[in-house]
């Protein structure tokens, strides 16, 4: 019996990128609105700071 040297063993196959199982949750790109006001909240904090060191 012959080897075949091009072929890829279980190992790479199973590490490939496109063979890999998603991750739970990875991909969400929904926020609380807990998040959203906080982030607002840091905004208008950091807005109002550069405000007072241009006057």
């Amino acid at each position: 019996m012959t080897t075949h040297n091009n072929e890829n063993t279980k190992a790479d196959v199973q590490t490939t990128e496109l063979n890999k199982l998603p991750v739970p949750g990875q991909e969400d790109t929904e926020f609380s609105a807990e998040e959203a006001a906080e982030v607002f909240k840091q905004n208008e904090s950091s807005r109002n700071a550069s405000r007072d060191e241009e006057s």
